[in-house]
């Protein structure tokens, strides 16, 4: 299973950004998916989560600015960032739990992709 994450960028204070995370491969059934995010110091965070019915979760430095959907036709997550803080500044992992047909459920990571929040 390979994981597409794209939508990254430089952004000013303030501004949005949408994150857009592609699952593709041997792939019969997608769980949970969300985001995480890598920031200076290497502090891993948890950000959002999707279950595969649509319930969300959020981390508190996410809730009322982030917003996590997804579409399961194209096994795809999103975020849109809105009113973002420098402090958002860090790389953003999706990660995706997902089995084949035949096996069990296994934990995906994308490739990571940078937001950095500047003036």
């Amino acid at each position: 299973v390979q994981l597409q994450a794209s939508g990254g960028g430089l952004v000013q204070p303030g501004g949005s950004l949408r994150l857009s995370c592609a699952a593709s491969g041997n792939i019969f059934v997608v769980g949970d998916m969300g985001w995480y995010r890598l920031s200076a110091g290497d502090r891993r965070e948890y950000v959002a989560i999707i279950s595969s019915v649509g319930s969300t979760n959020y981390a508190d430095s996410a809730l009322g600015r982030f917003t996590i959907s997804r579409n399961n036709a194209k096994n795809t997550v999103y975020m849109q960032m809105n009113s973002l803080k420098p402090e958002d500044t860090a790389v953003y992992y999706c990660n995706v739990v997902s089995r084949s047909r035949t096996g069990g459920w296994s934990n995906y990571w994308g490739q990571g992709t940078q937001v950095t929040v500047s003036s």
